[in-house]
This record gives C-alpha cells, structure tokens and sequence, in this order.
C-alpha cells in the first residue's frame, strides 16, 4: 500500500496526530454550523467545548438563529453570519454542515475542528477541511467554457453548475473575467481568519447574499456556485487544490502521509 492508503482507506483517516501541547488555544473562535430543524447537532456543544457555537436553522424562522429564507442551502447560513457579525468578529471562523460524519469528511466534523491548525488559518487566510482532492480536483471540477459534448461525461449536478457558473460570476463579481478553471476540494466546509473576511467589505457579503435570494437558479445549482466560490471570494487562486500531503501538514499538522 502507498503511504496515502495507510492513512487514509475510503475517505477516512485511520492513524490522526495528537496535539503536541495539552495548552488551550485561547484565541476567539466560532463554528458556524447550517442545518435544518429535523437535523440533530447536539454533538456540536458536547464535543466541542473550545469553541463557540453559532447554529443557523434555515427552515424554522423562530429559532434562536436562523436566516430569512431556506434558500442556498448552507451559503445562506454562512453569509448571514458574516453580516450579522461583520463588526464583532472572533480570530477564526469554521463554517460546516450539521453532520458529524459523511462520505464528504476526511474525518468527523469534530475532530477536524479539534486538530486544526489555527497557526494555518491565520497565516493563509483559509483552510479547506477536506484535504482529498476528489472530488473538486483532478481535474478542476467546474470549466465554464467546456462545450456540451465534453460536459456529457461529467454528473449533471455538476454539469448545471458548470452550465450556470459564467453568468453568475459576472454577477457576483460584476466582472467578466470568467476563470477557465475553478478548482477545489468539495463540499463547503472551511476555516476563514478574521482578518481575511475583512479583505471584503461589508457591502459585498450582502451583495452575495441578495444574489443568492433573488437568483432564478434553482436551490442546489446556486448552492453549488457558491460551493465553488468561497475560496475565491477568501483570497485563494480558482484552482485551489493542494497537494492531499501538504495539505494534511497544513491544515493539520500530521505529518505521517508522504505523498
């Protein structure tokens, strides 16, 4: 087996590192959880005493915390906490799914937030919690110019995205440089500093969230935009696939995976 299979059989990582220092990070942290009101997150505060917690139901307008519309899946959470708190915002922000463990997570949600270099997201600005590069990478998942032949080998999930990602750049962006490739791991879970939100103004968060209301798009292909946007909209280059060892260094600090 090569040393990627060791460590890592089926998307799971079998061997983890443990912090080298029984120390508490004190820096502010939050983790922005989106979900739906069927959805359980009770693991969220009983596995994650270090940080602290903002959990936006999108379909129950009369939780605690909650966006205006179930619309854009969990963009719509993520954008609503950046405006929400644009003025008052902690040293690190996580941003996941409801669930503890999917097919999409090198590792559970809570342990990839236990082992992560904040170090990292504050000297780079982002960290992907996905470190497999399938899919999202090799190749770069999203080719705006790709014609309709070359699409009909690809998922039509990605394929709509694909079909719709020209014309929503233009608009979030208001720019018609459309990149030729977008590339980056899947599936919208990430660390931002917060220095790096504040690269943006305030008025362009809003600006990507009444885009994300008032798009024809439908839910999952506007989703999906902005799945393979965050990265950009936070300083990285549109193909932002990094090597899965660098990566794991990177983000994680485990050394024990060579290529």
């Amino acid at each position: 087996m090569n040393a990627i299979s060791n460590s890592f059989i089926n998307g799971t990582i079998e061997k983890l590192a443990t912090p080298k220092s029984g120390l508490r990070d004190t820096r502010s942290k939050v983790v922005v959880v989106a979900k739906t009101a069927k959805e359980k997150t009770q693991w969220v505060s009983s596995m994650l005493p270090n940080w602290e917690h903002a959990v936006y139901v999108t379909d129950d307008r009369n939780a605690p915390l909650h966006t205006a519309r179930n619309k854009g899946r969990e963009a719509n959470a993520y954008l609503t906490y950046i405006i929400e708190h644009y003025d008052n915002l902690p040293e690190t922000v996580a941003f996941i799914h409801s669930h503890l463990s999917s097919w999409h997570n090198d590792q559970n949600a809570a342990k990839a937030l236990q082992l992560l270099n904040i170090d990292f997201v504050q000297k780079n600005g982002y960290a992907n919690f996905r470190c497999h590069t399938t899919p999202g990478c090799n190749p770069a998942e999203i080719q705006p110019f790709r014609n309709k032949k070359e699409q009909a080998g690809i998922d039509k999930h990605e394929a709509a995205t694909e079909r719709a990602f020209a014309k929503a750049w233009t608009e979030l962006f208001n720019s018609t440089a459309v990149p030729e490739q977008i590339g980056v791991a899947c599936c919208a879970q990430f660390a931002v500093s917060r220095n790096q939100i504040l690269q943006r103004p305030l008025a362009h968060y809003i600006w990507f969230h009444s885009w994300l209301m008032d798009t024809s798009l439908d839910d999952a292909t506007a989703g999906r935009v902005m799945e393979y946007t965050w990265h950009i909209i936070f300083g990285q280059e549109p193909v932002y696939c990094p090597k899965v060892y660098q990566c794991f260094r990177n983000v994680y600090d485990i050394w024990d995976i060579l290529s």
